[in-house]
C-alpha cells in the first residue's frame, strides 16, 4: 500500500456523552485522529465475494497504524461528509504497519447524513 493509492482524508471519531451543567447529557464527537485513507465501495469484486460473512458492511477502509491508538468498533469514520459504523478492524498481516477496517454507511434516523 502506497501513499499513491491513499488519496483520501477521513477523521476517526469517538462519540463521548457528556453531562453539561444542567445535567442533562449532551453528545459531542472527538475526533481521535485525521489519517490519508484508502477506501473501497462494495461491489462485485472477488474480494467482497470473499467477505460474505460480512453482508452488511458498505466499505472497506486501509489506513497506516496510529501510534498511541487502537481503532475499535466504538469508533466512527467520517470520510467525504458521510459518516461509518466500524464492524471489524484488523491488522494487515499481522505486522502492525496498516489497519483495515469493514464499516457500514450510517444513515441519520431523519434520512439526512
Amino acid at each position: 500500500m502506497s501513499y499513491g493509492m491513499m488519496n483520501g482524508f477521513a477523521d476517526i471519531i469517538e462519540v463521548r456523552h457528556v453531562k453539561d451543567s444542567e445535567g442533562f447529557s449532551v453528545t459531542t464527537d472527538e475526533v481521535l485522529a485525521t489519517v490519508r485513507i484508502y477506501r473501497e465501495g462494495r461491489h462485485g469484486s472477488q474480494r467482497w465475494a470473499n467477505l460474505a460473512t460480512f453482508s452488511e458492511a458498505t466499505d472497506l477502509f486501509r489506513f497506516r497504524c496510529i501510534p498511541n491508538l487502537t481503532v475499535t468498533t466504538e469508533h466512527i469514520i467520517v470520510c467525504d461528509g458521510d459518516r461509518y459504523d466500524i464492524i471489524s478492524v484488523e491488522n494487515v498481516k499481522g505486522r502492525g504497519m496498516y489497519v483495515e477496517v469493514l464499516a457500514k454507511r450510517s444513515e441519520a434516523t431523519n434520512g439526512k447524513s
